[in-house]
């Protein structure tokens, strides 16, 4: 197949055209070029996607074409340019689109979605609510440019695994490897959800060869937070479970940034968000590996990409050393 990525040189975009590099496909690469590589192998063409004319290098039709955009005027671009050269278009949302963070257990074909974003107010870097509702406009004009039977969405929950530019995985994997006793947010029955990079882009290099299409959460099923730390961490690590009360009352911010615990989230208020139904998704052909595997791989890649690898988020050593007194303290 001819494939085309429009993205391919940070993490998911270049997950997927290893993938289909690997599966066999002449695979062409098309990014400005300033946020990565692309992978040895492909075809990569410099393209400035804000521009309407930007992406004139690009000729020819292509089999499948994915497209990881989060602004959509370069998706109205990309569709203008592509129109009547794409038989097969995945485009890769996120989980961020749905309006009901807080009702667990969702499903893809009734859970509520954001409306999508007026055109005055597309920046996706604005806020969280944003990036969503963008990206809702985004899966809109794909879908309206090539119909519902070339079409397949993709709504990425949170991907992890090596060369993962956010660091939210990677800081429980630094963690781990520091030892001692380890600060556990919330409940240990709080529910985890996440996807293996490489098990995300095999599948959407799948979706293309075989030609699905349709609406579906990409990411693996729900597990615990015990069972999540358990995997990530080595065996015997010393737990210490503080409540998301007490945690907010030291300061400590949920999900990412500087003094936070990546991949906790408060509840109730977001008890719906990492607890999706992907039954469908398992159904239609994803596969996800075990956890520890992903956790394996990623500590082999931090040994090896070096100290600028990642963005350093979470609680540095002494904050956690300075939260855990003042809990057994309490």
């Amino acid at each position: 197949m001819r494939t085309l990525v429009l993205g391919g040189t940070v993490f998911l975009g270049r997950a997927v055209a290893r993938q289909a590099l690997a599966a066999g496909h002449d695979v062409t690469c098309a990014a400005r070029g300033s946020s990565g590589d692309p992978v040895d192998g492909v075809r990569f063409v410099r393209v400035d996607r804000t521009d309407p004319a930007g992406l004139a290098a690009l000729t020819g039709e292509y089999d499948a074409v994915v497209d990881v955009a989060r602004h959509p005027d370069q998706v109205r671009n990309a569709v203008a340019a592509l129109a009547g050269r794409v038989g097969h278009f995945t485009f890769v949302s996120t989980c961020s689109v749905y309006a009901d963070t807080a009702t667990p257990g969702q499903r893809v074909d009734a859970a509520p979605v954001l409306a999508p974003a007026s055109r005055d107010a597309e920046d996706p870097t604005l806020s969280a609510e944003s990036y969503g509702a963008c990206k809702v406009s985004c899966e809109q004009l794909v879908t309206e440019a090539f119909g519902a039977e070339r079409v397949f969405v993709c709504r990425a929950g949170l991907i992890v695994g090596p060369e993962d530019p956010i660091g939210r995985f990677e800081y429980w994997v630094r963690r781990a490897a520091r030892g001692g006793e380890v600060l556990a947010p919330g409940s240990p029955d709080d529910a985890v959800q996440l996807v293996d990079v490489r098990d995300l882009a095999d599948w959407i290099v799948a979706a293309g060869e075989r030609g699905l299409t349709g609406t579906y959460d990409g990411t693996g099923a729900p597990t615990t937070r015990a069972a999540f730390l358990a995997d990530v961490l080595p065996d015997g690590a010393a737990l210490t479970w503080v409540s998301q009360e007490f945690l907010v009352e030291q300061g400590v911010a949920p999900w990412s940034g500087p003094r936070s615990l990546p991949i906790w989230l408060p509840l109730p208020e977001y008890a719906g968000f990492l607890s999706r139904d992907v039954t469908p998704s398992l159904a239609a052909g994803l596969r996800t590996r075990p956890l520890a595997e992903t956790a394996r791989d990623t500590a082999a890649w931090l040994a090896t990409a070096g100290p600028e690898a990642g963005q350093r988020i979470g609680l540095t050593e002494a904050e956690e050393a300075e939260i855990l007194a003042a809990w057994h303290a309490r």
